[in-house]
């Protein structure tokens, strides 16, 4: 073993970790382990994705006349994604297939967070009250972060790969720090395990303060007297043995629900849509498109096809003459340079869509030769997907193409009567721009050279009114109002004009028409306001456009936990 180079744990049993050019070794030790009928144990396969094709016809060949004990045991990482399964069918299908799910749920989630210590580890600190407290609530806060993922990006903006490992050495950090002092360092325990410890994982900043939350409302000194809920209905409870952790969990929890999240139990209804619509999506693909099985009462996928481009192609304006727009134009203000900007680039996505629909009109009739562009977006339109070439041009959007070509219309509507006459109009549909940070920064840049701010200290104030579109007829002497804003995870209260709970079933409430207006940011009082951030889908993550400060009378907390936020569509 030792002159082939890899571990030699036991004498019929070869451990080899791949992926550090140990490929050679790896068929060295199969061949003299097929010979001998030893057992070969290959680590994160996933590693060495261009030597599989090898390892497959290796397999293959030893299959036959090995040594009736040979064995071979292969391990890999997940595939994050399907275009990411890199192990060759062969494999699979020759190999028992064994799969470490992580639990789900609350329950099992805070059961096997708790597994990683013991009766001994409880009881190794000198100030025991104090360690095994917040012990437990470090495992209710691993279980929260670990299983927040399956509610998609209302969850967490992105996913990270929070693991057993954090949560063991925050542990220790907790030990090492209790030992050194007889008080509870709560800032740095909140810090090294918030910034350092699980932080070290989070990329962006909207989940980084969502994790600094949780650390604020888990661990703080009212968890020492008792007075601590982790979740409504769920107390902390206080210094207790291994075992009777375990039973408290089974006996206190509550059942399952966004609730022990902090979360609104919308949020549940969206993640199981989301997932019912991709199963769906999924079958939809599956069907078959072509012969008498596809035949319906739409006729064939041809003749849907051909009816659908053709509708599109009437119902598509024609483009904006920008020549004529830029002469008409009086005073090149930056609402006007917005609105030109916002034509232009609908002037590209309007081309693209017309020379795709009409190419593949005439691929349908037989005129032009099909190719796969052409073939990839008769697939789109069969499937009612927005094709990629034009979401390439395009803003982002979830919605299927049917809306989406509605919408599309809808925009270059407002874009008609905004070039008019180049006035702002009485109210600004945001999220009909392909750059809603354009306008909020022209609102900015006009208020700045009107009173003479400097730019780089101004921000925006955010007013939400308590009238719709249709109650104003012009626009504001300074700053803008817009309309066609949403809210996730909780809704506005136009009556007291402050967040409140979402009811239950409505996913996103429509916002009134907000008033914005720029500032200088010395006059902004962050007193009884909840940064709230605007995304311009449901996807957040890369979608983030602006935060508007919006007035709450809770602890703004609440508001982080439920995950609440504004959305364009």
């Amino acid at each position: 073993g030792k002159k082939l180079g890899y571990t030699f744990n036991h004498r019929n049993l070869h451990n080899i970790s791949l992926g550090q050019g140990q490929e050679v070794v790896a068929e060295q030790a199969l061949d003299l382990a097929a010979r001998e009928g030893h057992w070969v144990i290959l680590q994160n396969i996933h590693l060495v994705a261009k030597w599989l094709g090898r390892l497959e016809k290796k397999l293959e060949q030893l299959g036959e006349g090995s040594h009736r004990d040979f064995r071979v045991f292969v391990s890999a990482e997940p595939a994050p994604c399907p275009e990411s399964h890199v192990i060759p069918q062969g494999v699979l299908e020759n190999a028992i297939k064994i799969t470490s799910e992580a639990p789900t749920g609350m329950h099992a989630n805070l059961h096997k967070a708790l597994d990683n210590f013991s009766q001994d580890t409880l009881e190794m600190c000198t100030q025991e009250k104090e360690f095994r407290t917040i012990l437990f609530a470090l495992c209710y806060f691993h279980a929260v972060v670990a299983e927040r993922r399956k509610f998609g990006a209302q969850g967490w903006n992105r996913p990270y790969p929070f693991s057993t490992g954090d949560l063991t050495i925050s542990v220790s950090v907790l030990h090492n720090y209790l030992q050194a002092s007889s008080k509870v360092p709560y800032d740095d325990l909140r810090y090294l395990v918030g910034e350092i410890m699980y932080g070290g994982h989070i990329t962006d900043d909207w989940d980084r303060r969502l994790c600094r939350t949780y650390l604020e409302e888990f661990i703080k000194p009212e968890m020492l007297e008792g007075e601590l809920c982790l979740a409504p209905g769920f107390p902390l409870p206080g210094s207790m043995d291994y075992n009777g952790y375990h039973q408290y969990i089974d006996d206190a929890l509550p059942p399952e629900s966004p609730h022990l999240y902090g979360l609104h139990p919308n949020a549940e209804i969206g993640f199981l849509t989301q997932r019912s619509e991709r199963l769906l999506r999924t079958v939809l693909e599956l069907q078959p498109r072509h012969g008498s099985a596809a035949q319906g009462a739409l006729g064939s996928q041809e003749e849907m096809v051909q009816a659908l481009l053709e509708e599109m192609l009437e119902k598509l304006t024609e483009e904006f003459n920008m020549s004529e727009l830029v002469a008409r134009v009086e005073e090149r203000t930056p609402y006007a340079v917005v609105a030109l900007q916002e034509c232009e680039r609908m002037n590209v996505l309007t081309a693209e869509i017309r020379r795709s629909l009409s190419q593949l009109e005439l691929g349908l009739k037989g005129e032009l030769t099909m190719t796969s562009d052409m073939e990839a977006l008769h697939n789109s339109l069969f499937l009612d997907t927005v094709p990629e070439s034009w979401a390439r041009r395009s803003y982002p959007s979830t919605a299927s193409l049917g809306s989406w070509f509605a919408d599309l219309l809808a925009r270059i509507s407002e874009l008609e009567a905004w070039t008019r006459d180049f006035s702002l109009p009485s109210t600004l549909w945001l999220g009909g721009l392909f750059n809603p940070q354009s306008v909020l920064t022209a609102v900015m840049q006009t208020a700045a050279r009107r009173n003479r701010w400097p730019l780089d200290r101004m921000t925006l104030q955010c007013e939400v009114t308590k009238k719709g579109r249709e109650d104003f007829a012009s626009a504001p002497r300074e700053g803008a109002y817009v309309h066609g804003l949403f809210m996730e995870g909780a809704r506005w209260d136009a009556q007291a004009g402050t967040i409140t709970d979402a009811r239950l079933k409505e996913l996103t409430a429509a916002m009134p028409v907000v008033f914005i207006k720029a500032a200088p940011d010395d006059k902004q009082d962050p007193r009884g306001l909840y940064p709230c951030p605007l995304y311009r889908t449901r996807q957040r993550g890369p979608t983030y456009i602006w935060t508007f400060n919006l007035k709450t009378k809770e602890n703004p907390s609440k508001w982080v936990l439920a995950g609440v936020a504004l959305l364009l569509q």
